[in-house]
């Protein structure tokens, strides 16, 4: 579904990724692991166009993205939600998620798309008419996955879906993030607490220095003596 090969992107002269092939396949949790620096960030933001890669290629379902606009790219069924939440503070939970549905296809699915995320984020149906600014850091991330959701996303793409957040509410959210990959959402995941995401994704890339260095599937990852070395704490 996703691919790109020998990508390298960064800001101004200085490189963040360098020459760098991944793949997520349709339905497919992937994690992008590695510590902070080491690109991950700088991938995804290439992906959803908000960073222009220098070479390299980045293709979703055969198509060539690297130069389109990013409401083009979101519009083609990729959804970023990036780190730190970014949720509207001065608008309504509601208001929120109606603006995740910006682009025709989801606007016209608009109000099932809203259902299913009030079905599977109840405290944002019970607090529909909450300024967004007023919610616990849990919330406003439930409320940014849901966001994310209401573009009717074929790849969600999350950046540090756990930042800020304390162990009990970090595993509420990976909880829904599982539950929104059994209903065949693809999910590019970068998270640095690697244990949770190899618990979540199929196979992962691991970063250093803007370069991929290791990738396997989550029990090759899990049993790699590098990965549990810098990573697992073992």
């Amino acid at each position: 579904m996703l691919a790109l090969s020998e990508v390298s992107a960064g800001y101004g002269s200085v490189p963040a990724v360098s020459a760098l092939s991944l793949a997520v396949g349709e339905g497919e949790a992937v994690g992008l692991l590695g510590a902070n620096g080491a690109g991950k960030s700088t991938t995804l933001r290439a992906i959803s166009g908000l960073v222009r890669p220098s070479s390299g290629r980045i293709s979703f379902f055969g198509r060539d993205i690297a130069s389109l606009p990013p409401y083009e790219i979101a519009a083609l069924g990729i959804a970023h939600v990036p780190e730190g939440r970014r949720v509207f503070a001065d608008l309504t939970v509601k208001e929120n998620l109606e603006i995740g549905a910006y682009i025709p296809g989801a606007k016209a699915e608009r109000r099932r798309t809203l259902d299913l995320v009030f079905a599977l984020f109840p405290v944002l149906a019970e607090r529909r008419w909450q300024l967004a600014g007023t919610m616990s850091g849990g919330e406003q991330q439930m409320l940014a996955l849901g966001r994310g959701l209401m573009l009717k996303p074929r790849l969600l793409m999350l950046d540090e879906p756990s930042l800020g957040l304390a162990p009990v509410v970090t595993d509420a959210a990976f909880r829904k993030i599982q539950e929104i990959r059994a209903l065949g959402t693809a999910i590019l995941l970068v998270e640095q607490s690697v244990s949770r995401a190899l618990a979540l994704v199929q196979r992962s890339y691991v970063l250093e220095s803007g370069r991929v260095i290791l990738h396997g599937t989550s029990a090759e990852l899990a049993s790699n003596k590098q990965v549990q070395a810098a990573y697992l704490g073992l």
